[in-house]
C-alpha cells in the first residue's frame, strides 16, 4: 500500500509532467507556426525569382530543396532568439535547476554513482589526466566517497593498453585511489562505445545508482557532478540528465575557433532547445548522468534488421537511448545552467571531417528507426531527424547548386521556352527580379548571421564582456569566427555530402581513435582536400565560361573549395591560435579568469612521463611486476603450449617477428611475462634482447637497475573479469603476488 507521502510524491510527479508537456506542445506549435509561415513566404519569394516560375522539373526541384534548407536554418534562428529572449529573462521556470531551491538541493543526499570513461587508443597523458582532475575536484567537494571511477578500455595495440595500465597504477598511487579508481579492458570489442558501457553494466551495473559517462577529452567539476546526482536523487521520473558542455583547451586556430563559438553563441542555442525539448531532450552520449536500472532495461541495442547500412550494430547509440527512454515512460533533460562541464574540440579541420566520417554513418542508420521503431515520442523522433538533418543538409545544398547550374545553362545556352507547360494558352515570359532576389539573399544571411549577434549581445548584457577580452576584441573576434565559418561550411559540405554517399551505401569504416593534437601538414591536406579543389575549380571555370555573373554568384562556394588545403593546413597551426590569443582574440572565460580544473589539468601528473610499451614491461622490473600481477594464470593445454611457442619465438627473434594479437597474447599472460622477464635479463648482449636490454639501462638511473624493483607497489585495484585484485607487493624475484575477494566485499 502507498503511503500518504508516497501518493502525495506520485500526484506531485504527475502534475509536474503535465505542466512541462502543456508548456513544450504551446512552444512547440510557436516554433512550428513560425518556421512554417516563414519558409512559406520564402518559398513564394523564391518562386517569383525562378525564370519560369516553378514552370519545369528543374526550377521545381530547386524550390523544394530551397524549402527544405530554409526551413533548417529557419530552426536554428528561432531556437537562438528563444535561447536569448529565455536568458534575459532570468532562465527556464520549466528547467529542473529552477524547480529546486539551493537549499533543498544541497540537503538532497547522494547515491552510489560509477564514472566511466571509455578509450580506444586515445592520449593516455590527456584522458587519464583528465580523469585524475575530476577525481581531485570531486575530492574537495568533500562528496568522494559516494563516486567510484572506472576506465574502460577497448584498445587493442598491445604497447597502447600496457601504457594504460600503468599510467591507471601511477595515478591510483599519486591519488591515493586504491578501491576507488579501476581499470578493465574487454577482451572482444563488440558494438564500440555501446558495448563497452554494456559489459559495464553487466557484471558492475547492479552496485550503482546511476553512472556519469565520460569522454575521452571531458572534463566535469566535483561541483557539477555532485549537483547532478542530487537532481536526480530529486525528480526519479529522469532517466538521463544531459549537460551542455562548451570546448575548451584549444590550441590551434581551428580549435580556438570553435571553442570561442561554442562559448559565445553555445548557450543562447543549448537554452532554447532545451526549452522546447524540455522533458523529452536528446542524449549526446557523454558528459550526463543515467539512471542506471531504467536504461538497463529499456536501453538494449538490438541490431539492425534490414540491408546494407540499416543492417547489424548501431553506430550512433546515444539519441537511440534517449528515445527508448522515453518511449518507456522516463524523461531525458538537457540542463543548460549545468556550468563547468567542457570538452576539446578536434585540432584541425581534417581530424574534424575524419571523425563526422564515423558520425554520418551512425546518424544515416537512424532513418531506419525514425521509420521502423514504434510508440517513440515525437520530439524523440524530431532529435533523430535533428541528427539526420546535420549531414544531409550538405547533399541537398549540393544538389541545389547543381540545379542552380543545369537552369543557369539552359537559360544561357538554350532557346527560351515560351511553353514549358504543353497545355498553356499563353507564352510565359521569363523575368528576373533582382529586388526580391536580393530580399531573399539579405533574409537567408539574417537568418544566418543574426544569432551571432545575439550572442554578442547576451554577453554585454550579462555583463560577460571581460570574459571575451572587451567589446572591440569580441567584436572583432565574431567577425573572425563569421569570416572562418564561411570559408569552412562550402568545403564541409562537399566533405558531408561524401560522407553520406558512402554511407548509404555501406562503405565499411575503420575504427579508430581520434587525433587530438597534431597540426595538419602540406602534403595530407593536399590529398585529403583534392577532389573537392579539383571540382571547385572546374565549376568556377564553367560558371566563367558560362556568364559572368554566375561566375561571380559562384565565387562564395568555389574559392574556399578551391583553397581548401591551404585554408586547412593555416587553420591547424598552433602558433597562429596562440599568437591570437596572446593578442586577447577569440578569449573565453577560462583563459581570462582561470579555471581551477583546468589549472590541475595543466599540472597533468602524468605529464612528462614515458608510460612502458611492451619492450618496457618485458623488461623493467617495477613495470614487469605490475603487468605479472594483472595477467591471467593457469593456463593449460593447448593455449599454454601456443603461449610457450610464442615466447620462444619472441626471445629468439625479438618482438617486432610477432603481431599485434601474438604480442597481447603474451601480454595477457603473467607466467608468460615473468617467463619473458627472466629470460630477457640473462641474454646474450648481442641478441635482439641484449641490445634492447642495453637501451633500456642506458635509459634509466644506475641506481633502479642495480636496485632491480625500485621499491614497493602501493596497493592498487584492478577489476578482472568477476574479481578484484589487490597488488599487495613485490618480493624479490620482480613478480606481484595477488590475492582475490569477491566483488561485493
Amino acid at each position: 500500500m502507498l503511503t500518504r507521502t508516497g501518493v502525495a510524491k506520485t500526484v506531485d510527479l504527475a502534475a509536474s509532467r503535465r505542466r512541462w508537456r502543456l508548456a513544450a506542445l504551446l512552444r512547440r506549435s510557436i516554433l512550428l507556426l513560425l518556421v512554417g509561415g516563414q519558409t512559406l513566404l520564402a518559398s513564394w519569394f523564391m518562386l517569383s525569382v525562378l525564370p519560369y516560375q516553378g514552370g519545369n522539373g528543374v526550377e521545381i526541384g530547386m524550390l523544394v530543396l530551397f524549402a527544405i534548407l530554409f526551413a533548417w536554418i529557419s530552426f536554428g534562428f528561432w531556437i537562438a532568439v528563444a535561447g536569448f529572449v529565455l536568458r534575459r529573462l532570468g532562465g527556464d521556470r520549466h528547467s529542473l535547476l529552477r524547480q529546486q531551491d539551493a537549499d533543498t538541493l544541497a540537503a538532497t543526499p547522494l547515491a552510489r554513482t560509477a564514472i566511466l570513461m571509455p578509450i580506444y587508443h586515445e592520449p593516455i597523458e590527456r584522458s587519464l589526466g583528465g580523469l585524475s582532475a575530476v577525481y581531485r575536484s570531486l575530492e574537495r567537494t568533500g562528496q568522494l566517497e559516494h563516486f567510484d571511477f572506472f576506465i574502460l578500455s577497448d584498445s587493442r595495440d598491445p604497447d597502447i593498453w600496457l601504457q594504460e595500465q600503468a599510467a591507471w597504477s601511477r595515478l591510483v598511487r599519486q591519488l591515493g585511489a586504491a578501491g576507488r579508481l579501476f581499470y578493465r579492458r574487454r577482451q572482444v570489442n563488440l558494438n564500440y562505445k555501446s558495448g563497452n558501457v554494456a559489459d559495464f553494466l553487466r557484471r558492475w551495473g547492479r552496485g550503482y545508482q546511476y553512472m556519469v559517462v565520460l569522454d575521452a577529452d571531458s572534463l566535469m567539476a566535483g561541483d557539477t557532478l555532485v549537483r547532478m546526482v542530487q537532481l536526480m536523487q530529486r525528480h526519479p521520473a529522469v532517466g538521463i540528465l544531459q549537460s551542455s558542455p562548451e570546448l575548451l583547451n584549444g590550441r590551434s586556430l581551428f580549435a580556438r575557433v570553435q571553442q570561442f563559438s561554442s562559448q559565445l553563441y553555445g548557450p543562447l542555442f543549448s537554452t532554447g532547445l532545451a526549452a522546447v525539448q524540455l522533458g523529452e531532450a536528446a542524449f549526446w552520449g557523454h558528459n550526463a548522468i543515467l539512471r542506471i536500472q531504467p536504461f538497463m532495461a529499456h536501453c538494449g541495442l538490438r541490431k539492425l534488421p534490414g540491408w546494407g547500412l540499416f543492417r547489424g550494430p548501431i553506430m550512433s547509440h546515444d539519441f537511440v537511448e534517449a528515445a527508448y527512454l522515453g518511449r518507456a515512460g522516463y524523461e531525458v533533460w538537457l540542463e543548460p545552467g549545468l556550468r563547468d562541464s567542457w570538452e576539446e574540440s578536434p585540432p584541425s579541420l581534417v581530424d574534424e571531417l575524419t571523425r563526422d566520417r564515423r558520425w554520418v554513418k551512425g546518424n544515416m542508420q537512424h532513418l531506419w528507426l525514425l521509420l521502423r521503431s514504434r510508440k517513440l515520442r515525437f520530439a524523440h523522433r524530431l532529435a533523430l531527424l535533428n541528427g539526420i538533418m546535420s549531414y544531409l543538409a550538405s547533399p541537398l545544398w549540393l544538389a541545389f547548386l547543381v540545379l542552380t547550374t543545369i537552369a543557369t545553362t539552359r537559360l544561357v545556352l538554350w532557346p527560351i521556352n515560351y511553353f514549358p507547360d504543353p497545355h498553356q494558352l499563353y507564352p510565359l515570359w521569363p523575368q528576373w527580379q533582382p529586388f526580391r532576389a536580393g530580399s531573399l539573399v539579405a533574409c537567408t544571411l539574417a537568418l544566418l548571421f543574426l544569432p551571432k549577434f545575439l550572442g554578442l549581445a547576451d554577453a554585454a548584457l550579462s555583463r560577460r564582456l571581460r570574459a571575451f577580452g572587451g567589446f572591440l576584441r569580441l567584436f572583432g573576434s565574431v567577425l573572425l569566427e563569421i569570416l572562418i565559418s564561411a570559408l569552412l561550411a562550402p568545403i564541409r559540405m562537399l566533405s558531408h555530402s561524401r560522407y553520406v554517399a558512402e554511407a548509404l551505401l555501406n562503405i565499411n569504416l575503420r575504427w579508430a581513435g581520434q587525433n587530438r593534437t597534431s597540426e595538419t601538414g602540406w602534403l595530407k591536406a593536399f590529398i585529403y582536400q583534392a577532389p573537392g579543389s579539383i571540382l571547385g575549380l572546374g565549376w568556377a571555370l564553367f560558371a566563367l565560361w558560362l556568364k559572368p555573373m554566375f561566375f561571380y554568384w559562384s565565387l562564395p562556394v568555389a574559392l574556399p573549395l578551391i583553397f581548401a588545403a591551404p585554408i586547412s593546413v593555416v587553420l591547424s597551426r598552433v602558433q597562429l591560435g596562440q599568437r591570437l590569443k596572446r593578442h586577447g582574440w577569440l578569449m573565453t572565460a577560462e583563459e581570462v579568469h582561470g579555471a581551477t580544473l583546468l589549472e590541475e589539468l595543466a599540472h597533468n601528473p602524468l605529464a612528462g612521463t614515458q608510460q612502458p610499451g611492451f619492450c618496457e614491461s618485458v623488461i623493467d622490473p617495477r613495470h614487469n611486476a605490475l603487468q605479472v600481477a594483472l595477467g591471467r594464470r593457469g593456463r593449460g593445454g593447448l593455449r599454454r603450449q601456443r603461449l610457450d611457442t610464442l615466447c620462444q619465438h619472441c626471445l629468439e627473434r625479438g618482438p617486432d617477428s610477432l603481431t599485434h594479437q601474438e604480442l597481447s597474447l603474451l601480454a595477457q599472460d603473467g607466467e608468460a611475462m615473468a617467463h619473458l622477464h627472466r629470460q630477457v635479463w640473462r641474454a646474450q648482449p648481442q641478441s635482439v634482447w641484449g641490445r634492447l636490454l642495453l637501451q633500456q639501462i642506458v635509459r634509466r638511473p644506475v641506481r633502479e637497475v642495480q636496485g632491480g624493483p625500485a621499491g614497493p607497489v602501493s596497493p592498487v585495484m584492478l577489476l578482472d573479469g568477476q574479481r578484484k585484485q589487490r597488488i599487495t607487493r613485490v618480493p624479490a624475484d620482480g613478480c606481484l603476488t595477488s590475492h582475490s575477494d569477491h566483488p561485493g566485499q
